[in-house]
């Protein structure tokens, strides 16, 4: 079918199913276009909340497709490709939440949204890398904290909040490809342009201390940065699918990748075609059991309250 076409076909089945496309913004440009809101994780998470729709179609990975079903048990959640999973949520399993809270009974569990559902219903609070830095600031400083598992971002926002915290290991291996050379590349090739560097990169440290001038920024933070800077050039440091949505609520303005093959593949699995098929056939169902669910659902609503 033609890519109009699609989108037609598209547009008719969500009428007709009632439905609502959410959209992450790594996802495809063609995917972004049809859907109904394309945001970060953490304005994901609220709009589903908030829809009134009774079928949400999730166009990005695994874990986001849960934490909406986990929000909103009342719904019917699809994700139209059960492979668009993340290497940074499968880095980590309830055991190594279980075995650091046998360590630390008073410790508490900060878990990133880039988790399965077993990991946050073992958490004390969820975050995104838009409100990390806030919810942290706001935790006992008398209690010991783990941060899970971007330790990246966990990083940063220890820098960010002066608070020793314990990081598991993990990384987003797209982030963690982006390196110090690839920053020194662009700043002799761009030396009057800004940079807006995601905080799961590896090259966080030292970007700032290359670039003392960098903004460390969710993808959100990097869409209203742009269009309300002054400048023209900006470098960015992330996935790539942000490109598209930069470009176009900052027309005008010029996106220059830190390294453009920064390509998230499991983000990549969603495509126009694939949408279709999942509000033409229904598919496929996300389900978290109600056990899981449930405690997983009071670290979730305390991180879409803050921020």
């Amino acid at each position: 079918m033609e890519p109009e076409k699609l989108k037609e076909e598209v547009r008719r089945l969500k009428a007709e199913r009632q439905a609502v496309i959410l959209a992450h913004s790594y996802q495809l440009p063609e995917v972004q276009e049809v859907a109904d809101f394309v945001g970060d994780s953490l304005g994901l998470a609220r709009e589903a909340q908030r829809t009134p729709a009774k079928v949400i179609v999730f166009a990005g990975v695994h874990f986001m497709a849960e934490t909406a079903a986990i929000l909103n048990p009342e719904k019917t959640v699809l994700l139209p490709d059960l492979e668009a999973g993340c290497s940074l949520a499968d880095s980590i399993r309830p055991e190594d939440i279980l075995a650091w809270k046998e360590d630390h009974p008073e410790g508490i569990v900060v878990a990133y949204v880039n988790t399965r559902a077993e990991v946050k219903a073992l958490a004390d609070v969820c975050v995104t890398s838009a409100n990390a830095v806030e919810v942290v600031a706001r935790l006992p400083k008398d209690r010991p904290i783990f941060f899970v598992p971007d330790m990246f971002l966990g990083a940063h926002v220890a820098r960010v909040t002066g608070r020793s915290l314990d990081l598991f290991p993990g990384e987003c291996h797209v982030h963690a490809g982006i390196r110090e050379e690839h920053l020194k590349a662009l700043l002799e090739a761009h030396p009057g342009a800004e940079f807006m560097i995601h905080p799961e990169c590896g090259c966080g440290s030292s970007c700032l201390f290359l670039k003392p001038d960098a903004k460390m920024l969710s993808t959100e933070g990097m869409v209203r940065y742009a269009k309300g800077a002054e400048a023209k050039e900006f470098v960015v440091a992330t996935e790539v699918g942000i490109l598209h949505r930069l470009a176009k609520e900052a027309p005008g303005k010029a996106f220059i990748p830190v390294k453009p093959d920064a390509v998230c593949e499991y983000m990549k699995k969603i495509t126009l075609e694939k949408v279709y098929r999942s509000l033409k056939e229904m598919r496929h169902v996300v389900r978290v059991p109600e056990e899981v669910a449930e405690k997983a659902r009071r670290a979730l609503s305390a991180m879409v309250a803050v921020g």
